[in-house]
């Protein structure tokens, strides 16, 4: 996972030991949807061990609590075990808000966990204590949109990284049926071109559609040792049970799947027919 490795580690450890949102919004309601342009750092978010977005559903508007992305594994609680959904959880992280050269332009705070799981996916989605509008007016911030759609393969794609402080240019090469790491398994995840070398920090940055600057994923992982199946190396399991591992390979997780649980109040309902997140076990 591309976190920092030391919290990587630390993570690793312990466990091994042990929406916001009535009605279709007018066009004077919506929050701000990005100009499509060159991707830079702007709107990204650097955490203490993690990358992470300020994102809004296809849905939102400006009067909104505005929403920040990371993956599941960057939760301040530490990594959620297999089959674990976390919902609706009071939260305080924090994290600084960048500009296109990367320069912090202030601290954003979360109050609510909306959404975090490693189960079929890996995000934490957080509910600010600011809303659109406000972030808006202080900093001229305009949210990533969450892509309704799935990605192509060959689609060209960046992959700004607050943490780092760096963007990495990219292709989507394919889809993986399932990636395993240690304990979890992810569905259909996006497998980058060779070349695309993600490292630690770079977990949770989104990955951004270079076409019409959407999020359609969110980096989270790759192989750093050429082991099968363990931290920090996931492998590749084909529709057949066949398992494959590609040292240096980087991969990121599809994030059109929480458009597809969002109900008519901008919410992520989990009843929402259709909806791909997975559900709590019980």
């Amino acid at each position: 996972m591309r976190l920092r490795r030391a919290i990587a580690l630390s993570a690793a450890a312990i466990a091994a030991a042990t929406g916001i949102l009535a009605g279709p919004a007018s066009a004077a309601q919506a929050a701000p949807a990005p100009t499509i342009a060159a991707t830079t750092l702007a709107n990204t978010i650097k955490l203490s061990n993690c990358s992470a977005s300020l994102v809004r559903f296809p849905t939102s508007v400006s009067t909104d609590r505005a929403m920040m992305l990371t993956n599941g594994h960057c939760y301040e609680g530490g990594m959620p075990g297999a089959g674990v959904v976390i919902q609706n959880k009071t939260s305080t992280r924090s994290g600084s808000l960048l500009n296109s050269a990367g320069t912090a332009l202030g601290t954003v705070r979360a109050d609510r966990v909306i959404y975090a799981t490693m189960t079929g996916t890996d995000v934490t989605l957080y509910r600010l204590s600011s809303t659109f509008a406000t972030l808006s007016s202080r900093y001229g911030a305009t949210p990533y949109t969450i892509s309704s759609s799935r990605p192509a393969a060959g689609s060209s794609i960046d992959i700004p990284s607050s943490y780092w402080k760096e963007i990495w240019n990219c292709k989507i090469n394919s889809f993986v049926y399932q990636l395993r790491e240690g304990d979890w398994t992810w569905s259909d995840s996006i497998k980058y071109d060779a070349n695309c070398d993600t490292i630690h920090g770079t977990s949770g940055s989104p990955i951004v559609d270079a076409t019409s600057g959407q999020i359609v994923g969110i980096n989270n992982t790759g192989n750093d040792d050429g082991a099968s199946c363990t931290l920090n190396n996931p492998c590749e399991v084909d529709a057949n049970g066949t398992t494959h591992v590609y040292q240096g390979q980087s991969y990121g997780e599809q994030t059109y799947w929480f458009t597809t649980c969002v109900n008519a109040s901008r919410t992520i309902d989990l009843t929402v027919s259709g909806c791909l997140l997975a559900k709590p076990t019980s």
